[in-house]
C-alpha cells in the first residue's frame, strides 16, 4: 500500500492503520468528518508537516506489515497468533464501526430517503451485514478459534471452517450489492457531509472485510478450503 498515493483518503488510511489516529490527533487532521478528505488535501490545507506525516505513517505501516508476517510465518505451529491478530485488528474495528454506520444510515434515510430511494436498499443491506458479521465474529471466538488452537478434533475444524468460508462469501456479496447500489460509493451532487462520511466508512468496511477474509481463507483456513479441492 502506497500510503504517499494522492488518491488515499484519511479514513482509508484509519482503516489501514487503525493507530494513525494519533499521529492525526496530534497534527489535527480530522479523521472522523474529515475521512472523505484526501490525506494530500489534509496537510496541504493545514499547513502541515507532510515528510514528518508520511514517514510516521509508513512506520506504522512496516511495524503492522511485520507484525502479520511474523503470525503468518508461524501459522503451522502456532495459528492462536494469527487468530489474536485477526481479533485484535479486524473484529475490535467491526465492533466498534458497524453500529456506528448503521445510525449514519438511518440519517440518511430520514434526511435523503425521498429523493434517494436506493438508499433503503443500503439501509436495509447494511442491517444484514451488521447482523450476519455480528454473529460471524462471536461463532469464530467462541468455537472456530479455540479449535484451531488446540488441534485436536480436525473433524470439527473442518465443519466449522466450512461455515465461516461460507459466510465469508455471504460477506462479499452483500458488499458487492451494496457497491452496485451506491455506484462505487459515489456521493449524489445534493449529498450532505453527513452522506460523504458514511459512504467513507462503507467503503472502509469494505477494505477492511477484504483484508480479513483473505487472513482467514488464504492462510488460516488454507488447508480447509473446501472450494480449493
Amino acid at each position: 500500500m502506497n500510503l504517499r498515493d494522492k488518491q488515499i483518503t484519511v479514513g482509508k488510511v484509519v482503516t489501514i492503520l487503525p493507530e494513525s489516529k494519533e499521529i492525526f490527533k496530534k497534527v489535527g487532521i480530522d479523521f472522523c468528518c474529515g475521512g472523505h478528505r484526501f490525506l494530500t488535501s489534509a496537510i496541504d490545507e493545514g499547513d502541515l508537516d507532510a515528510e514528518f506525516i508520511y514517514s510516521q505513517l509508513e512506520k506504522l505501516y512496516e511495524e503492522r506489515d511485520k507484525e502479520v508476517k511474523a503470525a503468518t510465518d508461524k501459522i503451522d505451529e502456532d495459528p492462536h497468533r494469527l487468530t489474536v491478530l485477526i481479533e485484535h485488528k479486524h473484529h475490535g474495528y467491526l465492533r466498534e464501526v458497524l453500529p456506528r454506520v448503521l445510525d449514519l444510515l438511518s440519517t440518511l434515510v430520514r434526511v435523503h430517503g425521498p429523493q434517494h430511494r436506493e438508499l433503503f436498499q443500503v439501509y436495509q443491506l447494511f442491517g444484514r451485514l451488521k447482523t450476519e458479521l455480528e454473529q460471524h465474529l462471536l461463532k469464530e471466538e467462541m468455537f472456530l478459534f479455540p479449535e484451531l488452537t488446540k488441534g485436536e478434533n480436525q473433524v470439527k475444524i473442518k465443519e466449522l471452517s466450512h461455515e465461516i468460508i461460507k459466510e465469508h462469501e455471504s460477506a462479499g456479496e452483500i458488499l458487492k450489492s451494496l457497491r452496485e447500489i451506491t455506484k462505487d460509493y459515489t456521493v449524489p451532487s445534493d449529498g450532505c457531509e453527513t452522506y460523504y462520511k458514511t459512504f467513507s466508512l462503507l467503503e472502509d468496511i469494505e477494505s477492511d472485510l477484504h483484508e480479513h477474509i483473505h487472513l482467514e481463507n488464504n492462510i488460516l483456513l488454507k488447508e480447509y478450503d473446501y472450494r480449493s479441492k
